[in-house]
């Protein structure tokens, strides 16, 4: 949020693309590192990785609020996402290692579910952090956010270190690289689901990259206002998750899917001529 009222005071009625661009920066920096990260958190120490990559990610943070061009953007979210690339699928691969296996469902539940619910409570809060201190100081809290993790992983078991399958390749080389990939699309099951996947990918581009241009620059309203529609969709998410735990069981999971993309597809094609109260409800 606060990177869009961010591109919002620099770019004007450039913000979409400025935003585009920087959506597209994140999307690049896990194409092409996130295969490299799950080979190096199966051979190096887990935590290492977790703490360093937060530690760079705070410091990134923390210098946006000083940015006075467009490119200096592009360049800080490129160096995020690159460690967030590392990040993400080492955090994953963690959870096992510190849980029991009668553990390790609920543990994927609760951080599924606290994914969510932060997705709810992150724009209200940066909202209001906006209203209250200026735009530019949600990326201090965002920073201080990322130390705090540093510190919770720092109090994990000393040594997480990731393990190769038995006779495995353990060299870093361009096949090992692409295994995940190749796995990935050799499986029909997988290929379906990143179909889907790709539309609500581009359903959730098009709210990240126009609801900042819609609510403060054709509506005329604020900051506060903003962060209530982002909160919305949040809302949705998580409602949307809790909801398809019970329905996706009485009817077929294809059915569900494609509902679920044709109802995507709905609320977001009136969105650019709807009003706030519209607007929170699609």
């Amino acid at each position: 949020m606060g990177l869009a009222l961010l591109a919002f005071e620099l770019g004007g009625n450039d913000l979409a693309q400025i935003l585009a661009f920087a959506l597209t920066l994140r999307v690049t920096a896990f194409v092409l590192l996130s295969p490299l990260a799950g080979v190096l958190a199966d051979r190096l120490n887990r935590k290492t990785i977790l703490v360093v990559a937060n530690v760079v990610r705070m410091g990134v943070i923390a210098l946006l609020p000083f940015v006075t061009e467009v490119w200096q953007v592009y360049t800080l979210m490129f160096v995020v996402n690159a460690f967030t690339a590392f990040f993400t699928p080492t955090f994953q691969a963690i959870i096992p290692a510190v849980t029991t296996d009668e553990e390790f469902p609920q543990a994927i539940s609760l951080s599924g579910a606290t994914y969510e619910l932060l997705g709810v409570l992150g724009p209200g809060l940066a909202g209001a952090v906006a209203v209250v201190l200026g735009t530019r100081n949600i990326f201090f809290l965002d920073a201080a956010t990322f130390l705090v993790s540093g510190i919770l992983i720092l109090t994990l078991p000393a040594r997480l270190r990731g393990e190769a399958e038995a006779g495995a390749d353990t060299r870093i080389t361009v096949p090992n690289l692409l295994v995940g990939t190749r796995r990935l699309w050799g499986r029909g099951p997988m290929r379906y689901a990143l179909l889907p996947k790709l539309v609500a990918a581009v359903s959730g581009a098009l709210i990240l990259v126009n609801t900042v241009g819609r609510v403060k620059g054709q509506l005329g309203l604020g900051n506060a206002e903003y962060g209530w529609v982002m909160s919305a969709f949040g809302i949705g998410a998580t409602a949307a998750a809790l909801l398809a735990g019970g329905v996706a069981k009485r009817i077929a999971q294809t059915t569900f899917v494609l509902v679920g993309a044709l109802v995507t597809t709905v609320a977001v094609l009136p969105a650019n001529q709807a009003g706030l109260g519209d607007l929170l409800f699609l």
